[in-house]
């Protein structure tokens, strides 16, 4: 009976101390593993969407919050034209889908989207990324504006074979669409300050 109880207890010892390097390992690679992330999948699109600025986004980037979720924002000015780019999310036919979308301050129109980060399949759900000329559908659009897919009534065309990427990624910049526009009085503000 001592034994299965020195047992049960160096188990449990192990257990904690497992549990507490695991979890001091991801609290010490969760900064790294983000900034790579802005470096090398959000960067790019941002920059595209953001084509001609005479700031540097990135570097500008502050955060709002719409009151339940936190929102990085990478401002551009562009021809008198301030430009907002924020990223929201929709779930794919693998996971979340993350698309960036910048919109035009003084009209509220979409300059542009790109997705920045999936889990879709290779060749087909991948294409939203691959393939901008689907994204690009979205330039122009009104953010208040409902957007979708043909299939559902809209006058978006979908990706050929990946219908449930294609409304992942209209999802997406619906929602962030919906959380530009209660942002939009911050966003306005020349109070908003950058990120340190």
């Amino acid at each position: 009976m001592g034994e299965l109880i020195r047992m049960v207890v160096t188990l449990a010892i192990l257990s904690a101390v497992s549990g507490g390097v695991l979890a001091g390992l991801q609290q010490w690679t969760k900064d790294p593993i983000e900034r790579q992330k802005l470096a090398n999948e959000k960067a790019p699109v941002i920059r595209q969407i953001l084509e001609g600025t005479n700031n540097d986004p990135i570097a500008d980037r502050f955060t709002l919050n719409d009151g339940s979720n936190d929102y990085l924002i990478f401002p551009g000015s562009l021809n008198n034209d301030r430009i907002m780019v924020l990223e929201d999310r929709a779930q794919g036919y693998s996971g979340d889908v993350h698309v960036m979308v910048g919109f035009r301050l003084k009209d509220d129109t979409l300059v542009g989207a790109g997705v920045t980060t999936h889990s879709e399949t290779p060749g087909i759900g991948s294409r939203a990324k691959e393939e901008p000329s689907f994204t690009r559908q979205f330039t122009g659009k009104k953010a208040a504006s409902p957007k979708n897919l043909r299939s559902d009534g809209g006058d978006l065309d979908s990706i050929s074979g990946a219908t449930i990427t294609s409304r992942a990624v209209v999802q997406a910049v619906e929602r962030a669409s919906a959380a530009y526009l209660r942002l939009k009085p911050e966003l306005e503000s020349p109070t908003t300050e950058k990120e340190e």
